[in-house]
Formats: structure tokens, sequence, C-alpha cells
């Protein structure tokens, strides 16, 4: 009979082995100290019109609500760092994580050999696999389960790795021996605070309703016009808090295949992106996260940038500063 550290050991290794880049186990419970700050995040209007954070408010704090008698709760991080740039620093911008294949579809597929092998290892096993697609608070279980620390621009943080990572999650009833909770290594650094061009930024809190990330992504509605000037020639989602982090020179180019820039896409002129017909859309963005927009929504992202002159004039050069 193994025991709960034995199989743990077996677990992480063999996560490794499929090519994710950390895996972090967790024991699963309520989540006591999120609890009194999504509460009062959600009563600040903080989510903006993302309406699904205020649901299901009990499931979100406690996985043992989604798994029944979830016993642990496996963290994993998944690389897709790129050294890759658009070719015209004019274009208009695309957040790194959706140069490929959108992310979901990818990391359901590279958990499911994970989840095999559980079953295969250790017999029945109940279990449930989460890409940001149900009520999981992800950052929180990283964080417990050492993957890596929240930063000051909330995105997760892993010492020596950096964060150009998605993360998921296996609920399940098995008893695996917990990892040590990942300790907060941004010390007085604010560089993300400082360089985010719309102020969304508080120390280890985000305004949803001013991130361009929510905005150009999330709002369904007309872009306010007080995010004028400010967007930084983002046309889908924003790497800027991300770009000047220190801690993002440990990262390292990504081994997925099927995160490979199309070139394509890197390839559009200022005046393609512009002009790009729904036809050419639906062409280039085929499988891709840019198609949550869908292509209206993408136009108007567009059309703001290209009435707001101001924007036309990156927050920081084409790749960003990474040191």
């Amino acid at each position: 009979m193994l025991s709960a550290q034995e199989k743990a050991v077996l677990v992480k290794a063999e996560a490794h082995r499929l090519g994710f880049l950390a895996c972090g186990i967790a024991r699963a419970g309520f989540l006591e100290e999120e609890a009194p700050r999504l509460e009062h995040w959600l009563r600040q209007d903080r989510h903006g019109s993302m309406g699904y954070m205020e649901r299901h408010f009990d499931l979100r704090l406690d996985p043992r609500k989604l798994v029944e008698g979830a016993k642990s709760v496996i963290s994993l991080a998944y690389n897709y760092h790129t050294p890759a740039l658009q070719i015209d620093p004019q274009a208009p911008k695309l957040s790194a994580y959706a140069y490929g294949r959108d992310y979901h579809k990818v990391l359901r597929k590279r958990l499911r050999p994970l989840m095999i092998f559980i079953t295969e290892r250790f017999g029945a096993v109940n279990m449930r696999a989460f890409v940001d697609s149900a009520p999981v608070m992800e950052k929180a279980w990283a964080q417990r389960a050492g993957v890596g620390w929240m930063g000051k621009n909330t995105n997760v943080i892993r010492q020596g790795k950096g964060s150009f990572f998605f993360l998921c999650e296996i609920v399940l009833d098995l008893d695996l021996a917990p990892d040590a909770p990942a300790t907060d290594h941004c010390g007085t650094c604010r560089r993300c605070i400082d360089a985010c061009p719309t102020d969304a930024i508080t120390p280890y809190a985000v305004d949803g309703r001013k991130c361009i990330s929510y905005v150009t992504i999330e709002l369904k509605d007309a872009i306010p016009q007080e995010m004028s000037g400010k967007m930084a020639n983002w046309a889908f989602g924003c790497d800027i808090c991300q770009q000047v982090c220190p801690w993002n020179r440990f990262s390292t180019p990504h081994a997925e295949p099927e995160f490979r820039p199309k070139p394509e896409v890197m390839g559009l002129s200022a005046s393609e992106w512009h002009g790009m017909t729904e036809v050419v859309f639906d062409r280039l963005f085929e499988g891709s996260a840019v198609k949550r927009t869908k292509y209206n929504g993408l136009m108007r992202n567009l059309q703001f940038l290209q009435n707001n002159d101001d924007d036309q004039v990156s927050a920081s050069p084409r790749g960003g500063d990474q040191a």
C-alpha cells in the first residue's frame, strides 16, 4: 500500500513527464482566507459585467462541492511563453497567450493522460479536471499547492520561472500529501502597478473595469470613453504587467506545438488588422482564443483604437521590458 507521500511523488513525476511546468498539491477544503476578499471585491463591483463571478459563490470557495468526497487539489502550470513578436510594431497587439490554439482545448487534452495515469495507478478515483472553465479559484489553489504566489498584479508567479503559464486543476477524492504553500517574493517592487496605463492595479488586486484585458475580451458593451488614450494599442488582452515583471526574465520558451504562433497572424500589418473581413477573421483565428470576442467584438476594439490616435503609441516596446 502506497503512502499519500509516495502517491504524490508519482503524480508529480508523471505531470512533469507529460510536459507541465509545475505540479503541486493542496488539501481540498474551504478557502477561508479568500472568502472575505472575494466578497469585498464583488461588493466594490470590480468584476464589472462579469456576472458569472457572483454566481456559485459557495462552489467557488470549496472544491468539495464540485467533487464529492474530494481530498486533494492538484494544481498544474503549463508554459506558454514565447519570444516571438508581431512583425509590424504599429499593428494592434495580441496577448501572447492567444498566438496559438485556444489553451482550453490544449490543456484539456494534456490533462487526460494524467487522469488516466491516476486511474491506472491507484484504481477507481472520483475526479474532475478544470481549465478556467468552472467556479474554481485557480490562483488560490496554485498558491496553496506551492506552484507560485499571487503577485501584486494578481498573476501567479513561480520563482525562477516567471508568470507566462496557464493554470489548471484536478480535484479528486485521492489522499495525496500536500505541498507547502508558496511564499511571496514581490518585495517592494511595484513595476506592474506603475506600468499599467489604466491604473487598474493596486497591490494584490485588479479593478476589472479598468483592465485592458477585461475591456477587450469580457466587456460586451461599448468601450468607455475614459479608456481613450490608455489602451496602448492592445486589441485582444494585455501583457504589460507581465512584460515588466522582473521575474519574467527567467521565462523560457514553451515546447507546445499547438501554441506556436501562426505566421499569418504575426505578419499582419496595421492596415490588415483594421481592414480585416469576417471571412479572414474566421480563417486566421480558427481554434484560437481570439474567437471569444467574435468578429464584431474585435472590430469594436480596433475601431476604438483607430479613433484614439494616442493608443497607437505602445506603453512598452513590442516585446516589453522583462528585465
